[in-house]
């Protein structure tokens, strides 16, 4: 007497569920990924419990090896001025803008004082209020 079995087993294996979740957990690291915004240049800030807000206008980076960055370019300490009033009549038209220092904790105020310099030279050419912020991460 021949009897069939009602549940058979069968060997294939059914992939969509994997591929459904591996679709998932791209779109999951592509949006988290874009809402990361890194600096370009990677420097330890001094801390500071004071937290001031502003919308900054123009960034100066200044890394542990005392070169100046305005937004990503490296100038130098001759050109800081004119990069800097280009950069302030680019996304202001030059009016009251606002210019961020990011100095390394390692570096030598002398630096930091040279792009207060430059800040206060190009108000008093161009009459205009610029302000600088000394940018700080927070205290532990």
């Amino acid at each position: 007497m021949a009897l069939k079995r009602r549940n058979q087993r069968r060997v294939e294996f059914n992939s969509s569920s994997m591929s459904d979740l591996v679709f998932l957990l791209l779109i999951f690291f592509m949006l988290t990924s874009t809402l990361v915004a890194p600096n370009a240049i990677k420097l330890l800030l001094p801390q500071s419990s004071s937290r001031t807000m502003a919308k900054q206008t123009v960034t100066v980076y200044i890394n542990e090896k005392n070169d100046y960055f305005v937004g990503e370019r490296q100038v130098t300490d001759s050109q800081l001025k004119s990069e800097i009033l280009v950069e302030l009549n680019k996304t202001n038209g030059g009016v009251d803008g606002t210019v961020v220092v990011r100095s390394d904790k390692s570096v030598p105020v002398q630096y930091v004082v040279n792009v207060i310099d430059a800040v206060n030279d190009i108000n008093n050419e161009i009459h205009q209020n610029h302000k600088v912020l000394l940018a700080t991460s927070a205290k532990k």
